[in-house]
């Protein structure tokens, strides 16, 4: 089950510059920085109240982010919503006829399990699914 919005994926070309507008525009310091390297991404995240900013800057040609900037301008990337079960969820979503972008979960930014659902399946939207991974 989809248990709350966990946060929106923004799409930078130049990560330094966003996170001086996000750290103005919001009034808060990121609360941590990452490299992601198997999906070849610098992250930045904000927290704002329940729900946190992601700012995603690829790290090679071959990022999925770079190649998402090579088609479209900066801006929103992915809607993610934070699950309980993350293989539970996959089921559900696949038995009822979403595409799923991973067969298995993957580590994510932020000490995350997470999934993607295709944006074809989901109305244009690419959705990640996440779950905390326990300490």
């Amino acid at each position: 089950m989809l248990t709350n919005l966990e946060h929106l994926g923004l799409a930078v070309n130049d990560l330094e510059a966003a996170t001086a507008l996000y750290t103005s525009l919001l009034g808060i310091a990121p609360y941590k920085k990452e490299h992601v390297a198997s999906e070849a991404v610098d992250t930045v995240f904000f927290q704002v109240g329940g729900s946190k900013i992601e700012l995603l800057a690829g790290t090679s040609p071959d990022s999925a982010i770079t190649k998402f900037l090579a088609k479209k301008p900066e801006g929103i990337h992915h809607v993610a919503f934070e699950v309980d079960d993350i293989r539970a969820e996959m089921q559900r979503l696949q038995e009822q006829g979403f595409v799923l972008l991973n067969e298995e979960p993957k580590r994510g930014a932020d000490n995350k399990l997470v999934c993607f659902v295709h944006p074809k399946s989901a109305a244009g939207v690419l959705v990640e699914l996440c779950q905390s991974i326990a300490d």
